[in-house]
């Protein structure tokens, strides 16, 4: 995932520096996908427009893909819990600020809190939705959501604009609970990164992470001024990078052969 200064949350602090996130397990690759289309339907909800309601559903039915897949919310409140073990192991721990860490683990309480009580089946009622599950049927065919496949969606979308964007409230309120927890497991995690300076040689470089202290997700952050975007290829035990050369549209990009320098962070 690339991320640029004020787009999304693995945005850089500088407006000349680009951030590119790599999960390196399965839960970490879900929960990024999550919040990624969480905070896509959230932007096209808010803009008055039917093509972007057509967006902000889009996004929709994507996260009720994914969360199909597999039991997200035991992942999201197993997540939570490991993190709320490893905050309370803190308070003993001399120099820690013990009021931001009291803030913390009160968010993460209240995360959790919500979340169960929601219950296992928290995303039924748009699972079940007839209107919804018709849009989802037509979108594996290309231009299969046309007014004349779905003349009951092209209604809706003739709405007037808050009659919805309030519909859709609804059904992101239904999200909310395990998307706001991926939110800030996401942020805890980068805020846990562990950040050097390395340099690729010859625009190539290569790590072997420690099995003792597996780590979920890697970012790597460097200036938009190089022309450079990394390729990255890794999992849980290592880690390949390669810088490649943007040469535009019409060409392939090249890997390049000068040294570049790098920001890495290692999160766990």
């Amino acid at each position: 995932m690339t991320e640029s200064a004020g787009y999304g949350p693995a945005a850089g602090a500088d407006a000349g520096v680009l951030v590119f996130e790599q999960p390196l397990n399965e839960r970490m690759r879900t929960f990024l996908r999550l919040d990624f289309l969480y905070n896509q339907a959230l932007y096209h909800n808010e803009v008055s427009s039917p093509w972007s309601s057509r967006a902000a559903v889009s996004s929709l039915i994507d996260i009720l893909a994914i969360s199909t897949r597999g039991d997200v919310r035991s992942d999201v409140l197993k997540e939570l819990e490991s993190q709320l073990a490893t905050l309370n192991e803190f308070q003993s721990n001399p120099g820690v600020d013990s009021q931001r860490l009291k803030t913390l683990v009160a968010n993460l309480t209240r995360l959790r809190g919500d979340l169960m009580t929601a219950g296992s089946a928290f995303l039924q009622p748009v699972r079940d939705s007839e209107f919804l599950n018709a849009i989802k049927l037509r979108t594996v065919i290309p231009g299969g959501t046309c007014e004349f496949d779905l003349p009951d969606y092209y209604f809706w979308l003739s709405q007037p604009d808050e009659a919805r964007m309030r519909a859709f409230s609804q059904w992101l309120g239904l999200l909310r609970p395990m998307c706001d927890a991926i939110a800030e497991l996401l942020w805890l995690s980068r805020q846990n990164g562990r950040s050097r300076r390395e340099t690729a040689k010859g625009g190539a470089f290569n790590m072997t992470f420690d099995k003792d202290n597996p780590l979920q997700l890697l970012r790597i952050s460097l200036a938009a001024s190089e022309g450079l975007y990394p390729e990255i290829s890794g999992s849980h035990h290592r880690c390949n990078v390669r810088f490649l050369t943007w040469n535009g549209l019409a060409s392939r990009p090249t890997q390049t052969e000068k040294d570049v320098p790098f920001i890495l962070s290692c999160c766990t």
